[in-house]
């Protein structure tokens, strides 16, 4: 089994665990060892289990569409991690979304390093920035669950997009990976390591947090300005 990924916060909202989703884990072994009066339960474990991949599938598109873009490429992500992730029948919902994320996570970094060799190059001599963000606040701000679901699901959904569209690759799979999937720095670090291509070989958490720093300003500079713009 894989190792457990520590919980973060994340953009996209969890989804409920559909009804029935429970009796899962006390059906999932073979059809032999159950008995008859089990049947029944066993159909609306499936049932269930088909509601909870539809359920992942939305979530890691979404997922995908962020750091790729829309369209084929991020449905072929989708695809890509549903078959790959590694999801144990006795995980919960949120342990197989976060694996699958992670799954989804990987492939797209590949794509973006296919795209562009140097996309994801990790910077060399990278300097602190005076933001609007001390580090005290940054792991307060990385887990601001509530007001960064409301940014992507509420009316200023576009504007979080364009912008992230308008973010170099690097900036914007960082603030991505952190912000929407959840991941830590070191774990974002590792990711790019070990899919971003050989450019990507330098990244550190350190590198990561005062980047993702660097975009949690920016993100809330483009939203002041819109706002008193209107």
């Amino acid at each position: 089994m894989p190792k457990e990924i520590p919980t973060n916060s994340s953009m996209i909202p969890p989804q409920p665990m559909p009804e029935g989703a429970t009796d899962f884990v006390e059906t999932a072994g073979p059809s032999h060892d159950r008995r008859p009066s089990e049947g029944a339960a066993a159909g609306r474990a499936v049932e269930a289990m088909d509601s909870i991949f539809d359920l992942l599938a939305a979530d890691l598109y979404s997922l995908a569409s962020m750091l790729v873009g829309e369209g084929e490429q991020s449905i072929r992500l989708v695809e890509t991690a549903v078959a790959t992730a590694e999801v144990s029948p006795s995980w919960t919902a949120d342990q197989a979304r976060r694996s699958s994320r992670l799954a989804l996570a990987r492939a797209a970094i590949e794509l973006l390093a296919k795209r562009d060799s140097e996309g994801l190059a990790a910077p060399e001599d990278l300097q602190h920035a005076v933001t609007c963000i001390e580090d005290d606040d940054l792991d307060a701000a990385a887990q601001a669950r509530e007001s960064m679901e409301r940014m992507i699901a509420g009316p200023d959904r576009d504007r979080v997009r364009a912008w992230l569209e308008s973010l170099p690759t690097a900036l914007r799979t960082i603030y991505v990976l952190r912000a929407v999937a959840g991941f830590s720095a070191a774990e974002t670090a590792a990711l790019l390591e070990g899919h971003g291509g050989p450019r990507a070989a330098g990244w550190t958490p350190d590198a990561i947090r005062e980047l993702f720093r660097q975009g949690l300003c920016s993100l809330a500079s483009q939203l002041i300005h819109a706002t008193t713009a209107q």
